[in-house]
């Protein structure tokens, strides 16, 4: 873990500061004749405040308070960034310790001086927090070492909208198992257009995506209500994914703060792949890179071509009507259809499958004749609708279809090169901790 936890913020909050900051600890009493050269000295003073959600210099409010002389105090107006603390007279930080009242630390990064300390993102509202300072000041006969405590309180956010996620799949069921190519989505409750770049990076550095064994990923936003994350290259086997907001406290605009949303964990199986071969006629199969089987198949003809790239599995039927009049065809043309259909694979939600059709079985292997779908015969349908799960992975090679598009036809985002996916984000950026689009807070799941 990187000593600098790279974390993803929430929002500027409204911000009530109650510091009392008490003196535990010296190092040793002051040498004889020291204690009449400390009395000289003024009080050891630091300065609590807020800096810009962007970056640069922080600034006011701020208010000072006394290590000599603790005393309540409360920070006035809102914060608009990160809390900055900040050593006003000699000395140095030597280390400091933030925790929420659960325990759980906050990241942040000292100053290279040892006079300051800022949080990497706004403390979010309502919430107690607990700072461990160590201070040490050059002395007369040596170093004067004190261990120091301030206490923070961050006030409610105000009453009005609140922002939600709802995340996929499976929102909120824990345990369950998908393909390694499952995208996690973020469905908003509230949009965040493109026009409020800054409310789209609070949003996404709240929203962590965690897994074991860790996988390099990031979200895209698909629209101003949803977003999606995907590892690099897929998610490993058997691997455990959670998924969290951290946007409860969080303020997002001037008339949207964050809510709590329900937090979601599944685990990955084995890498399972379906590769059609449109111009061999042939499905192959494979699990964690190794052939399970071939099998003949018959794809899209003319007028009616099955879209090329990866797909995903959507869902399974083992038994689902298909009519010509759902893809368009009218009822009276010769290319109407109304059937019942075994062992249905769904990887669109206009309804390409992967299934049985025994009606073709002649055509299997070496001719196109389906209106899109892929077809196959009836055990082998069987076969492969008992082997995948949702999740897996369905690729369309060698085809004459248009292009598998990313979002709007079912989980088309490995069509995507990783580029192009991180311009999808409002970052800008790779994610430096793989496995991980954080929190600030250290555990957080």
């Amino acid at each position: 873990m990187p000593s600098r936890r790279y974390v993803q913020g929430w929002g500027a909050l409204s911000l009530a500061v109650g510091a009392v900051l008490v003196t535990t600890a010296a190092a040793q009493d002051p040498a004889p004749g020291r204690a009449a050269v400390a009395a000289t000295r003024g009080p050891a003073l630091l300065t609590v405040g807020t800096c810009s959600v962007t970056g640069g210099l922080c600034r006011v409010p701020r208010t000072t308070v006394s290590l000599d002389a603790p005393a309540p105090v409360e920070l006035p107006g809102v914060a608009t960034g990160p809390v900055d603390l900040a050593l006003r007279t000699p000395g140095r930080l030597t280390d400091v310790t933030v925790t929420d009242r659960r325990g759980r630390r906050i990241a942040g990064r000292a100053g290279g001086d040892g006079t300051r300390w800022t949080s990497d993102v706004p403390l979010p509202a309502g919430g107690a927090y607990t700072a461990r300072l160590v201070l040490e000041e050059d002395r007369p006969g040596g170093v004067r070492r004190r261990i120091l405590r301030l206490a923070v309180r961050t006030a409610k956010a105000p009453a009005g909208e609140r922002l939600t996620v709802a995340f996929g799949p499976g929102e909120g069921a824990p345990g369950r198992t998908y393909g390694v190519g499952q995208p996690v989505t973020a469905q908003l409750s509230h949009p965040v257009p493109a026009a409020e770049p800054g409310a789209r990076r609070i949003v996404e550095r709240a929203l962590e995506v965690r897994s074991e064994p860790r996988a390099e990923g990031a979200w895209h936003w698909v629209d101003a209500d949803t977003l999606h994350y995907r590892p690099r290259v897929y998610w490993p086997s058997g691997a455990t994914v959670r998924v969290r907001s951290g946007l409860d406290g969080a303020r997002v605009t001037d008339r949207l703060h964050g809510g709590r949303s329900r937090p979601l964990t599944f685990t990955t199986g084995s890498r399972v792949e379906a590769v059609t071969d449109v111009a061999a006629h042939e499905m192959r199969v494979y699990r964690d890179g190794r052939l399970l089987r071939v099998i003949p198949v018959t794809t899209g003809k003319p007028g009616f071509r099955t879209r090329v790239g990866t797909k995903v599995v959507l869902g399974k039927e083992s038994m689902v009507r298909m009519r010509g009049d759902s893809i368009g065809i009218a009822r009276g043309s010769r290319e109407f259809y109304d059937l019942k259909v075994r062992w249905a694979t769904r990887v669109t939600w206009s309804g390409e499958y992967l299934h049985a059709a025994p009606w073709s079985l002649d055509a299997q292997g070496s001719e196109d004749v389906s209106h899109g779908c892929t077809g196959m015969s009836t055990e082998a349908a069987r076969w492969l609708f008992r082997t995948v799960r949702e999740g897996d992975l369905v690729r369309v090679v060698h085809g004459y279809g248009e292009p598998m598009t990313p979002f709007d036809n079912g989980y088309g985002d490995w069509n995507l090169g990783w580029p192009e996916w991180l311009r999808g984000s409002a970052l800008g950026v790779r994610p430096a901790r793989p496995g991980s689009a954080g929190s600030p807070l250290r555990p957080a799941l």
